[in-house]
């Protein structure tokens, strides 16, 4: 068991705190007993789907057949956060995978690495004949989900797509797969009552508008700044929780979606650190809402690993850092008229896949993001 010093210096709880809350779990281990893990465990999984349809691919590793065990190495976990609007199951139209994260977690167990994918970059979809798809030259990654989730494809066909698009793209083989709607977050965020984040260029939301002083849903998705737009000021504060999953979202600056990007590695690790915070594992009752909500957002493929060993299996990670790296310098590279992957991001793909990444990092401090305080 932890000293509190020991404690007192870990600075940022693990991705794994705030995606399938597997810190909390721990921490109440260790006031609660085997009958507290039991009962929250199973609040969290019973509400996850699972799938083993989506590593089966003989690409990515092949079909299982028996339970297996986590691997004992580093292990790559690829995160799908889609962006689904409003009547779009109803009309049976697909979701595009507009975050595509990977989280890297070297074989010590003592770092994790969160390096985004820009969703705009040009590939080829690889075909899938099991499901009917014949491949797709020339196309954004993000609509490798939506190919594979059409006709009824679902989730399953949508991640499994995409995990092929990104694996040829980068090299990297997954042990396991999350998919999540961004907007699953906000029941999260509310549970855990908004956490902290700090703005670090001025910019606005175009999807909320300020109406006699507050801030309500807009119509369309402008381009520019609409005389009554909402801004996101310079400074460090307490986000609300819609205010928060805003902030994940915008994109209307000179580095697009590389802000955007950025946004949402800084809430993940905002909701680890307000995850593992006293006020949170101290409150049973706030860890039970938080773990529920969790569990209804994702959608999950452990390559037959099951759950609760999937989860226990990552908890060396809290005593390492969350560490989110920038793709292609943190902007736009252009290729061929598109936006592509540059030399040094094909390079820190290979350290990765080669569980170099620590070492490559060393040599390349530029690519790791600052914690989001506001520039000077």
């Amino acid at each position: 068991m932890r000293s509190r010093a020991a404690s007192k210096k870990r600075r940022a709880p693990r991705w794994a705190k705030a995606v399938i809350g597997v810190g909390m779990v721990l921490v109440l281990a260790g006031a609660g007993g085997v009958v507290a893990v039991r009962y929250f465990l199973n609040q969290l999984t019973s509400n996850v789907q699972t799938t083993s349809s989506v590593l089966d691919a003989p690409g990515l590793g092949g079909a299982t057949t028996e339970a297996r065990s986590l691997p004992k190495g580093a292990i790559n976990l690829l995160m799908l956060g889609l962006d689904t609007r409003a009547g779009w199951a109803e009309s049976g139209q697909a979701s595009r995978s507009d975050t595509i994260l990977i989280i890297h977690i070297a074989a010590t167990r003592r770092q994790a690495f969160m390096i985004s994918i820009p969703r705009d970059t040009i590939t080829d979809i690889p075909a899938d004949e099991s499901m009917g798809f014949h491949g797709a030259a020339h196309q954004k990654i993000n609509a490798a989900y939506m190919y594979g989730a059409e006709h009824n494809r679902g989730w399953q066909g949508g991640a499994r797509l995409a995990t092929e698009a990104v694996h040829d793209l980068t090299g990297i083989t997954f042990d396991g797969v999350l998919v999540i709607d961004f907007n699953g977050f906000k029941g999260i965020l509310e549970a855990m009552g908004g956490v902290h984040l700090c703005v670090d260029k001025r910019m606005w939301s175009s999807h909320y508008v300020v109406d006699n002083g507050k801030a309500v849903y807009a119509k369309g998705d402008p381009q520019s700044p609409p005389r009554n737009a909402l801004w996101f000021e310079k400074g460090c504060r307490d986000m609300q929780p819609w205010e928060a999953l805003e902030f994940s979202r915008l994109r209307h600056s000179s580095n697009g979606d590389y802000d955007r990007q950025r946004h949402q590695q800084q809430l993940l690790r905002a909701m680890a650190k307000k995850a593992g915070s006293a006020g949170v594992v101290g409150n049973p009752a706030k860890v039970s809402k938080i773990l529920a909500a969790a569990g209804q957002s994702l959608k999950l493929d452990t390559h037959g690993v099951p759950v609760e060993e999937f989860i226990f299996g990552l908890k060396g990670l809290a005593a390492g850092d969350l560490i989110p790296v920038k793709t292609n310098g943190g902007s736009f590279a252009s290729v061929d008229g598109g936006e592509g992957i540059n030399a040094a991001t094909a390079k820190l793909f290979e350290a990765a896949k080669a569980d170099r990444l620590p070492q490559y990092l060393i040599r390349h401090p530029e690519l790791v993001i600052s914690d989001g305080s506001p520039a000077s």
